[in-house]
């Protein structure tokens, strides 16, 4: 099966594994980069935009790494479209991979990203996740307040940590340990290659928020391996990090269904406490939007500068 047939194929059909899927036809993904609008058959129902001549871009600073989080599940899906059934603003996520030493793309590399739907809630870990919905006078726009009974001694009132609490050790604090998936929904999860340009792309929703943090979405980069009949095989991450979202982007969304019906506090850009502030080297995206109109949908890009020589799996920060 080639990418373009998983692509538009029943939704069945293109939830394969990785050990099971060819991967096929990645040269056919769309060349897009930071500042960089989607070409024409990027997606069927996507249209062109001007985009920005690249030929002399310059050299980006080393991405910051940050915690894997407990909700990660290896490469599970080979797919660009991640979106399945989930409600939400669409979002492309334009990225591109290049060596921050040398500035040149790093080709057929494996991107995974992983990100919570409208109301919180990860796939694979329904019952662990802390979401919440349904509630009346649409979405908080405020910092929590008060002092989270799962956050570490010595943080500051108001600014709780970390990915949703389960109850073990590793849920709340921001880093620790994998959890076990506790169901089988794996939407809003995928992995793609990059093309020679060292860019891949992906369709999913604008994520929602949850206690503790602030609206983010995941990735890893893994290099070296090797793309086979049975998907991406061997080598080693070498990047693994979370885009993020400036804030009037957020309160933007948070006027649209399904996230204006959220119960759940939310964590500001300044207060969270896994973006370090640094701007694009701290995973914040590029966003294109109609300012008056965000639910026609979002463009997200950003250039991730890495080092493929180094091992980064994110389990230890």
């Amino acid at each position: 099966m080639t990418g373009n047939q998983q692509d538009n194929g029943p939704k069945h059909k293109r939830d394969l594994t990785r050990r099971k899927v060819v991967v096929a036809g990645a040269g056919a993904a769309v060349a897009v980069g930071t500042g960089v609008a989607l070409a024409s058959g990027a997606f069927a129902d996507e249209t062109s935009t001007a985009g920005t001549d690249t030929t002399s871009e310059a050299c980006y600073k080393l991405t910051s790494e940050t915690t894997e989080g407990p909700y990660y599940i290896d490469a599970d899906k080979i797919r660009r479209d991640i979106t399945e059934d989930k409600e939400g603003i669409p979002l492309t996520l334009q990225l591109k991979v290049i060596d921050s030493e040398t500035c040149k793309p790093v080709a057929d590399a494996a991107v995974d990203v992983w990100h919570c739907d409208a109301l919180g809630i990860y796939s694979g870990y329904e019952s662990l996740s802390t979401g919440g919905g349904g509630g009346s006078g649409g979405a908080p726009t405020d910092a929590p307040t008060g002092t989270p009974t799962d956050s570490p001694s010595g943080t500051p009132s108001g600014t709780p940590t970390g990915e949703p609490p389960s109850g073990a050790p590793s849920g709340g604090t921001g880093g620790g340990g994998h959890e076990e998936p506790t169901d089988d929904e794996r939407y809003l999860r995928g992995t793609w290659r990059t093309d020679k340009h060292g860019q891949v792309t992906f369709k999913t929703i604008f994520p929602g928020w949850y206690r503790g943090r602030t609206v983010h979405i995941h990735t890893k980069v893994h290099v070296d391996g090797t793309w086979t009949d049975a998907g991406y095989e061997g080598g080693h991450t070498c990047h693994t990090g979370q885009f993020f979202f400036d804030e009037e982007s957020v309160l933007a969304s948070a006027e649209v269904e399904p996230y204006s019906t959220s119960t759940t506090e939310r964590t500001t850009l300044t207060e969270d406490t896994i973006y370090d502030q640094s701007g694009t080297a701290g995973g914040l995206l590029k966003l294109k939007y109609n300012r008056k109109n965000i639910a026609k949908g979002v463009i997200g890009s950003i250039t991730m500068g890495v080092d493929p020589a180094t091992t980064n799996d994110g389990t230890s920060l």
